[in-house]
């Protein structure tokens, strides 16, 4: 499988603007990608006052992600800040080139930033199966906490985008190869890059680790950042290597 992380700067809190940015984006992208992968609140930045995005915007961008995706053939990831009854979320979308689509409703929320009096905290796992892998997508902060990302459900693929920024970078560097080996799948993450408008800088760092930790990607500057996903490397590594047979049993509350 191919995949493109799109590293970008975001126009803040302007999701028209962002939608028309990525779309030209997508232009420029190879033909034979098969998923496209965006930045955490890829059409606001990461904003604490989602009250000031008409409440339209959430499905308006949902569709748009529907008609790229199709368009391009290829699935789209990314979350937004999406507004349903009265709540906000970070709601990441993973949407398939035939509309078909799953979400993801963030677990840990940003309390540094005050995203836990902001956003409604999220608690339940998405799988999302495509084209043979089966990935397990996941949002920024959520990177930190290895409980709620271990591999029980045999996922073949891990994902993260993020607006991770600068002064914390080597947490994310680290955490990302991390989470690959000890769950002996594929890791991705994606971040953002430039300043948003609260002042935070952002350096990137996207990258994509196999599943025994060795870095397949890596950009530390505003690009499409390619990569490929082997199925057999998944298969064979874990036979070879059976450590997830050895892993600790738990459950969560």
């Amino acid at each position: 499988m191919n995949i493109a992380l799109v590293q970008s700067h975001l126009l803040w809190e302007n999701p028209g603007a962002n939608r028309k940015m990525f779309s030209e984006k997508f232009e420029g992208i190879s033909e034979d990608v098969d998923l496209i992968i965006l930045p955490e609140m890829f059409t606001t930045g990461f904003t604490m006052n989602p009250q000031h995005i008409d409440a339209s915007e959430g499905m308006k961008t949902v569709e748009w992600m529907q008609s790229e995706a199709q368009k391009h053939n290829s699935a789209l990831v990314g979350s937004l800040a999406f507004q349903e009854k009265g709540r906000f979320y970070n709601r990441l979308y993973f949407v398939d080139p035939d509309g078909n689509h799953s979400f993801y409703d963030k677990r840990h929320t940003f309390t540094l930033a005050g995203e836990d009096k902001v956003y409604h905290r999220g608690g339940k796992k998405t799988l999302h199966e495509y084209k043979g892998f089966r990935f397990f997508p996941l949002i920024c902060y959520d990177l930190r906490f290895p409980v709620w990302s271990r591999n029980t459900d045999d996922y073949d693929v891990l994902i993260y985008v993020a607006n991770w920024p600068k002064p914390r970078i080597n947490a994310w560097d680290a955490l990302l190869k991390a989470r690959a080996i000890e769950n002996m799948a594929y890791c991705i993450g994606v971040n953002r890059i430039g300043l948003d408008g609260d002042g935070y800088e952002y350096s990137g760092h996207s990258a994509v680790y196999d599943v025994l930790g060795n870095q397949l990607a890596y950009s530390n500057k505003e690009e499409i950042v390619y990569a490929t996903l082997s199925k057999e490397h998944i298969q064979t590594t874990r036979k070879k290597l059976r450590f997830l047979e050895d892993r600790d049993e738990f459950t969560l509350k």
